[in-house]
């Protein structure tokens, strides 16, 4: 069984980082791609990170643009999305996605097949 579990949100101030970390179960980081995607209520889902089996890594949107990273450890099965110098706008739900191919695309929202219940992230004074 698929699953993708994220961990590593919370309440912090502006200009802080974060690690939001993706520990996926029921396949491997080697066999298809993860993205990272965010979502505010009410509101669409807006894509951020991709991260592809080769290593390969694309970034969408505006959202955290500059400062984020994805990577993964693969023998671990673990996807990590840092974000840095947080500002109020990063706030939301946070979730990690199973791509249906191994390979990231022109949308980080496009062919995703599963995804987490997401970790929140606040930021405020």
């Amino acid at each position: 069984q698929v699953q993708l579990v994220e961990s590593g949100g919370g309440l912090v101030p502006p200009g802080e980082s974060l690690r939001l970390s993706c520990a996926v179960s029921g396949f491997g980081l080697d066999q298809f791609a993860v993205a990272w995607f965010r979502q505010l209520p009410g509101q669409e889902r807006e894509g951020v990170a991709c991260i592809e089996v080769s290593g390969t890594t694309s970034y969408y949107g505006e959202i955290l643009k500059g400062r984020r990273a994805i990577s993964k450890d693969t023998r671990k099965n673990i996807v990590y999305l840092d974000m840095n110098r947080l500002k109020p706008e990063d706030t939301g739900v946070y979730h990690c996605a199973k791509r249906r191919f191994p390979n990231c695309g022109i949308s980080a929202l496009g062919s995703l097949e599963v995804w987490g219940q997401g970790t929140p992230v606040t930021v405020s004074l």
